[in-house]
């Protein structure tokens, strides 16, 4: 068969998807929702409009569904990071460590979640608070099931340990060149960890829980 002839396979709905996805999101993160264009989209996808018209309708529904599925591996990093282990301190190191590899290895979609230029509209926020949501009610069961602490300061807690770690990571990949990922992490989750610690563990024994230092020094 010669070149001439030869047929390039077609790709499935699925796989056609996924390359329209990750051609958005190059675009959508350097441009921007607003400076975006579907044209744009076509050309990085190496297809027809009408065939990006085909999967999504509209540029916002394609916006949408790129935010979503990155919304989605955020929340799929964190709860992973907490299963993989029932260590409290190695916990907090890899729930750190989640939000960083997020920040760095994600083709900056961390950008449309942080960074959108669509914040304010309802569907964009929903999306995001709900992303947040799962991410504080991870780890809120997490310090829950170890601590014995009710879930309202449980969530004060989680809630806390996400902020930190998202801003931390976004000022890091930003603003902190000679700093590797490694040290970042190591700086934020001894942070988290000098306080989180002094919550015992259901069973962990009395004499075993942590005590506060002298007021004013370090342990």
């Amino acid at each position: 068969m010669t070149d001439a002839t030869r047929v390039t396979p077609r790709l499935s709905k699925s796989a056609r998807r996924a390359q329209l996805l990750a051609a958005a999101k190059a675009v959508f993160v350097i441009q921007g929702y607003h400076a975006a264009a579907m044209d744009d989209i076509a050309v990085a996808a190496g297809v027809s409009k009408p065939v990006l018209y085909q999967h999504f309708p509209s540029k916002l529904e394609l916006y949408l569904a790129l935010l979503g599925e990155s919304a989605d591996e955020m929340v799929r990093l964190v709860r992973e990071a907490l299963r993989a282990s029932s260590d409290n301190h190695i916990r907090v190191d890899n729930a750190v460590a989640a939000y960083f590899s997020f920040v760095a290895d994600n083709g900056q979609a961390y950008r449309l979640i942080f960074e959108s230029d669509l914040r304010g509209q309802h569907e964009v926020e929903r999306i995001v608070e709900r992303a947040f949501d799962k991410c504080i009610s991870a780890i809120t069961e997490t310090i829950t099931t170890d601590t014995g602490v009710d879930v309202e300061r449980a969530r004060l807690l989680a809630s806390g340990m996400v902020g930190l770690s998202q801003v931390s990571a976004r000022y890091w990949i930003q603003q902190s060149p000679n700093v590797s990922r490694a040290e970042a992490v190591e700086l934020l989750s001894t942070l988290m960890w000098r306080g989180i610690s002094r919550f015992p563990r259901h069973d962990q024994p009395a004499h075993d829980q942590p005590r506060p230092g002298p007021a004013g020094h370090g342990e």
